[in-house]
């Protein structure tokens, strides 16, 4: 069974006001599925009233990411799958749920973690 990241960045997702409370009970209910069939590993977003820290080798902190690299922020979504047509099977159904394209990435197995 492999890994696979589903996301989106928060630009991604144009719903009008009236309608996020409608998507957030369509992607709960896909994330219920998930779990109902037994992939489901991890879901959230990111907190974006929290700034990121940037933590160097030393343990010198500085408040901000990369100033380098794009934004993290959006929603995710883990699942353990046996395929990559599931995987893209599962982003579908995550993308209607949301209102909005999904990105769709493996995640490589680390068997020392």
């Amino acid at each position: 069974m492999t890994k696979y990241l589903i996301s989106f960045p928060a630009a991604a997702m144009q719903v009008p006001a009236h309608e996020l409370a409608q998507v957030g009970r369509d992607a709960h209910a896909v994330i219920e599925e998930a779990k109902a069939a037994g992939v489901y590993v991890f879901a959230g977003g990111i907190d974006e009233s929290v700034a990121p820290t940037l933590v160097a080798a030393d343990g010198t902190i500085a408040t901000g990411g990369y100033t380098w690299a794009p934004t993290l922020n959006g929603g995710f979504t883990v699942l353990e799958l046996a395929s990559y047509e599931e995987a893209i099977a599962w982003a579908a159904r995550i993308a209607k749920a949301c209102r909005c394209d999904q990105e769709l990435r493996v995640f490589g197995l680390d068997t020392q973690s």
